[in-house]
């Protein structure tokens, strides 16, 4: 793209970034964070998590295989901007039904290209993650900086992308009925589950413990979803409830929401983890998987101690945790994606361990019921 820039960002520290708008070109103020994945814009763009974020891309050419319908992770993209820095307006892609930026502005995400992503996520990196203003280039630096001072990033992330009521999926061959709490859930998940035999009803974030059992699930799923995992004292509260009551497994802020029900703490990663290439451990096979990542918090390990979870997965990089689990209450979580789209697929054995516990929990309840 040529001619004269039209947007920039604006970050806390004084520093500009000038670009080129696509998509939406409204005025927004958004924490900034970037994201390693080489493939996969669609899914990112679509994943609830980034609700209020700008992501920077670190590879840097994005939008050449368009967009495709069955590739969304939610049907209303709730990511606040998509930072490039090379956009590709004539995608070359059989599958390809619309531009990225023709997505992008029917749902109101702004976007920047043009800019030095190399020099902008290494300050990400080396700073953390922070607000960002994305406006006009006409904007004053002084005009800038203000703005971002007197913004208090918001805390209802979680409410606004859940789903407001309940709804059902199911396949053939059902075997087991699980109940997923959405906090901004990827569809992929459910695909996961459904594809396993699962009749998977979806209930708002805020459902309380008393009606999900009233459903008689086989077990219960706990989603990802954007923001700080303090901010849902309603469904740590579920969770707390339901312990004990059937298995349960969560994924990403649901691993985070466990862990809190279980009186663990968290706390918040400087830039987060983000992408399609983190190495994480299993710490009881030794075995590495390469995963899906999208978190801006972490579960602290001190503070499992006291708690009846333990450490399953460590992350390789930073050695932060990345599973949880409670065999005696059949409960794990992990931190990270199984379900991820496009890839990779490493961890999808999770859904079958998920699987599994719910077969185990029915097969004793039976006995006991003998």
């Amino acid at each position: 793209m040529t001619g004269k820039p039209d947007r920039k960002i604006i970050l806390e520290d004084g520093s500009e970034y000038y670009g080129h708008s696509f998509g939406s070109d409204e005025e927004k103020i958004l924490e900034i964070v970037f994201n390693t994945s080489v493939v996969g814009y669609q899914e990112i763009l679509s994943d609830p998590s980034y609700t209020d974020q700008a992501v920077v891309m670190t590879y840097p050419l994005i939008g050449n295989y368009g967009m495709a319908a069955a590739d969304y992770e939610t049907l209303q993209p709730s990511i606040g901007a998509l930072v490039v820095h090379e956009y590709n307006d004539e995608p070359s892609n059989f599958r390809s039904e619309k531009t990225l930026g023709e997505v992008m502005k029917r749902f109101g995400i702004a976007g920047i290209s043009g800019l030095d992503t190399r020099k902008l996520n290494r300050s990400i990196r080396d700073v953390g993650s922070r607000k960002a203003l994305l406006t006009a280039a006409s904007t004053t630096l002084e005009e800038g900086i203000s703005k971002l001072k007197s913004f208090e990033m918001p805390r209802d992330a979680v409410s606004r992308v859940s789903s407001h009521s309940m709804w059902e999926s199911e396949g053939t061959d059902v075997e087991f009925h699980v109940v997923a709490i959405d906090c901004g859930m990827k569809r992929n998940i459910v695909r996961s589950l459904v594809k396993r035999g699962c009749r998977v009803t979806v209930v708002p974030w805020d459902t309380d413990a008393e009606h999900i059992l009233d459903l008689n699930p086989d077990g219960v799923f706990i989603s990802n979803g954007p923001g700080d995992p303090t901010d849902v004292p309603e469904t740590i509260e579920t969770i707390r409830k339901l312990i004990g009551k059937c298995p349960i497994f969560g994924i990403c802020l649901g691993h985070q929401i466990i862990s809190l029900a279980y009186g663990a703490k968290t706390y918040k990663l400087k830039f987060g983890h983000r992408g399609g290439n983190h190495p994480v451990k299993d710490l009881e096979t030794g075995k590495i998987e390469i995963t899906s990542q999208n978190h801006s918090y972490a579960v602290d390990e001190k503070s499992l101690s006291g708690t009846k979870l333990k450490a399953t997965h460590i992350n390789i990089l930073d050695n932060t945790i990345e599973g949880v689990s409670c065999a005696e209450d059949r409960v794990f979580s992990v931190q990270y994606h199984p379900e991820s789209a496009p890839g990779p697929q490493d961890s999808a054995h999770l859904f079958d361990r998920f699987i599994r516990m719910m077969k185990e929990n029915r097969t004793e309840g039976a006995k006991i019921h003998a």
